[in-house]
This record gives C-alpha cells, structure tokens and sequence, in this order.
C-alpha cells in the first residue's frame, strides 16, 4: 500500500513540474489580427437587447425620427353676398369653407366672395388678393385692381359693403384695413369713400 501511495505522489509531481515548465503559446498571426479588430457594432448590440429583434435606424438617429402630422382641418359656414344683375342691392348666400388656421380662414372667405352662385354677379371676381394679415382686432387685406375690376359708383358702395358684411360675421374681426398694393387711397375705385380702417 505505502508503494503505490508513494507511487502515485511521484506521479502527480512530475505532471505539475511539467505543467509549470510549459510557455503559454502565442496565437497565430492571423488569429491574433482578427481577435484584436474584433468591434462590436452599436446595431448589433441593439439587437442582442432587443431579444434578437432589429430596430431600423438602430446607431444612427433614425428610428426616433417621426413623419409630422398634418394639421386638423376645421369647416365653419359662413354667409357671403352678392348682387343681381340690376346691382341694386345685396343677397346672402352661405357657404361651407375649410381650413388649417385663422389667416386660411379669412382667405377662404375672400374665395367664396369671388365666387358667384348662378344668377348672381360676384363684385370681387377680378380682384387680385395679395395679402392677409390680423392682428389686434383688425384685419389687413392688400389686393390689386385690375380694369376690369374696377365697377361705377352703384357697384362700388355695394361692393365695399358685402365685403364689410362678409368679414364683421367674425367675432374676432373689429376693424377692416382695406389697401390697394399696399397703399390706402382715398376711394377704392374713384367713387366712394374709404374709410382707413373702416370700423365694424
């Protein structure tokens, strides 16, 4: 029994001494290379967070990114006047407009002002508008006058006065600044006065 005890220490010393005289072996060139390049990639420690599961844009800022929602559009009815072909007095016609915002608003409402229902004559239909603006209760409209825009005394005062009506049905709408290219004239088109602005 003490042989083989003795048998076996001998054994299990001489392993170890070979052990400890061993040098650690330098990995091949290539091996080496590869194992020191070896960088993870942002996506792909993503994925591997994720369950395995790619995320588009993953690294690069793309899949925060979200597509801009187009505004609400609102309809309101509103009422617009025209005359007859007598252009002796106004008639009211309501109309349905949309819009995304309150300068729209008023530039809808200019549209269907242009826009005559059939037999009626529209006395807005050649004006050129160029610019909307409000601000502190007063709305600024700019157009441009055309020949063929331009009407006699009759259609002049009903003219200014459907457009009155059809801007003071905004609650929000207290005085009307009516210009033509930018310049405040004594008369629209030669025949009445025109107030500067002209007060609801």
């Amino acid at each position: 029994m003490k042989k083989i005890g003795i048998s076996g220490m001998l054994l299990i010393m001489l392993i170890v001494a070979a052990g400890c005289g061993q040098k650690p072996q330098a990995a091949p060139v290539g091996e080496q290379s590869s194992a020191a390049t070896n960088i993870t990639d942002p996506a792909e420690t993503v994925e591997a967070a994720n369950g395995g599961q790619t995320v588009q844009g993953a690294g690069n800022g793309e899949g925060s990114k979200q597509e801009p929602q187009e505004p609400e559009k609102i309809t309101k009815k509103i009422q617009v006047f025209f005359t007859d072909d007598d252009i002796m007095e106004l008639h009211a016609t309501e109309r349905s407009i949309s819009f995304t915002e309150d300068l729209l608003k008023y530039k809808e409402a200019f549209k269907a002002l242009q826009t005559a229902e059939p037999g009626m004559i529209s006395l807005w239909e050649k004006v050129i508008l160029n610019s909307v603006q409000f601000a502190g209760g007063e709305l600024a409209i700019d157009i441009s006058l055309p020949d063929e825009a331009r009407l006699g005394s009759g259609g002049e005062a009903l003219a200014i006065e459907s457009i009155k009506q059809t801007f003071f049905q905004f609650e929000e709408v207290e005085k009307l600044e009516l210009t033509v290219d930018g310049e405040k004239l004594d008369s629209l088109m030669g025949h009445v006065d025109l107030e500067h602005p002209i007060q609801k």
